[in-house]
């Protein structure tokens, strides 16, 4: 994601992601949205994993799983875990899984991105299959420059909104963490989506929506459009 950047100690990811901050950083109730959505036993491919805090807890609730990033630094703590260190957007590999979850609001990127990410979701998708996404809710771009400055959150981490600004449809965003007297700090920018735009991207890829999975609609599905 062209332009995010970060700083801290330890690895930074090219996304400008702390490796050693999202080693500690717990789990929010993605794995159980997750798995609530898919049948028991459903292979999951998880797009951008990261240290493996969404997809751990799957393979624990008995999901064959598989991570992607391109990270090797975010690989190296998930041994344990089956995964191929590449991008997202050039990801091709010889089989299909029942679900691919694209989380940690990846589809807010750029339409061209966007669109690389949905293609690569639906090439690995099994006929029938489906999709799990989590985006940032086209409200919270609206309320985000009103929200608290600052918050503690779980596991031990302050969380401080350094600046927020609107350039819509971006919002360029700077955040700092802080734990246990270590700081990390990630700046982004998240693009907004429209439903309208949602679900034409969606369709470009080759998938439908399928339904809202929270009732703020930050975690939704979508389905391999049928032929």
């Amino acid at each position: 994601m062209g332009g995010n950047t970060g700083t801290g100690p330890g690895d930074i990811t090219p996304d400008g992601c702390a490796v050693d901050f999202y080693a500690l950083l717990p789990t929010f109730g993605e794995p159980q949205i997750v798995h609530a959505a898919l049948p028991e036993g459903a292979s999951i491919l998880e797009l951008g994993c990261g240290t493996g805090r969404i997809l751990r807890p799957l393979a624990q609730l008995g999901h064959p799983v598989l991570g992607a990033d391109e990270s090797p630094a975010m690989l190296d703590r998930i041994p344990d875990l089956p995964t191929v260190c590449s991008p997202i957007e050039t990801l091709r590999l010889d089989r299909a899984f029942d679900a691919v979850l694209l989380a940690s609001t990846m589809i807010n990127v750029p339409p061209a991105q966007r669109h690389a990410f949905l293609a690569t979701v639906r090439r690995h998708l099994r006929p029938g299959g489906t999709a799990i996404f989590q985006q940032n809710p086209p409200g919270w771009f609206e309320t985000v420059a009103q929200a608290p400055r600052e918050r503690e959150e779980p596991g031990g981490i302050r969380r401080v909104v350094r600046s927020a600004r609107r350039e819509p449809p971006l919002l360029h965003i700077e955040v700092e963490y802080q734990v246990a007297g270590q700081v990390w700090t990630h700046a982004w920018a998240s693009s907004e989506i429209s439903p309208d735009e949602l679900r034409a991207g969606l369709a470009a890829a080759g998938l439908s929506f399928g339904r809202a999975l929270t009732e703020d609609q930050a975690w939704f599905t979508a389905h391999p459009e049928r032929t």
